[in-house]
């Protein structure tokens, strides 16, 4: 139980951390496009559109699209650009095998 309550906290705390700014900045670090983002993340073209212009997500989509930054080192923090982590690698390797990655845009 408490691996859950522990998964469930992480899953906020990104939710919070990760903004739409972060979104295009970090894509812009990594020379991708929301074409490429798209193929890397899982997630539809539209809803990174989307994400980034401000307009809700479901909160899957949002964070596929910050593990999925994460998995690249990157981390996020409100108020500043995304910067490379230390050793960091996303607490979510691969996306697509969570439970809820069917309810992905």
């Amino acid at each position: 139980m408490a691996s859950l309550a522990m998964k469930i906290t992480l899953e906020r705390i990104a939710l919070f951390q990760f903004t739409p700014a972060h979104s295009a900045q970090a894509r812009a670090m990594l020379g991708w496009s929301l074409e490429a983002f798209s193929r890397e993340s899982g997630v539809t073209v539209e809803a990174i559109r989307r994400f980034e212009a401000g307009s809700e997500v479901l909160d899957v989509t949002r964070l596929a699209l910050a593990y999925r930054l994460e998995a690249e080192g990157l981390v996020f923090f409100p108020g500043f650009a995304p910067g490379r982590g230390m050793s960091v690698r996303g607490s979510t390797p691969d996306p697509v095998g969570r439970a809820d990655y069917a309810m992905i845009e």
